[in-house]
């Protein structure tokens, strides 16, 4: 199982448990990953490790000085 992170900015608009669809955006040398509708934001994922699942799972979410952090777990490959 592959799991990701996802930043949140608001607490409560995500539950342990929960599916989720992602939706995938393009830079020019990156994907980056939307939590719909537009809930949590993951950081630039190379081209390499691009992500083939578009619905997850939430496993956990965290509060830390920095914001709040969700973790989503995907039924495919860990990558290395």
């Amino acid at each position: 199982m592959r799991r990701m992170e996802f930043k949140m900015e608001r607490p409560g608009l995500l539950q342990e448990g929960q599916k989720i669809t992602v939706t995938e955006g393009v830079l020019p040398s990156n994907y980056y990953y939307t939590i719909d509708p537009s809930l949590a934001m993951s950081a630039n994922v190379p081209f390499r490790n691009r992500l083939k699942s578009k619905e997850g799972v939430v496993i956990a979410i965290v509060e830390n000085p920095r914001g709040f952090y969700v973790t989503v777990e995907f039924d495919e490959p860990e990558v290395e």
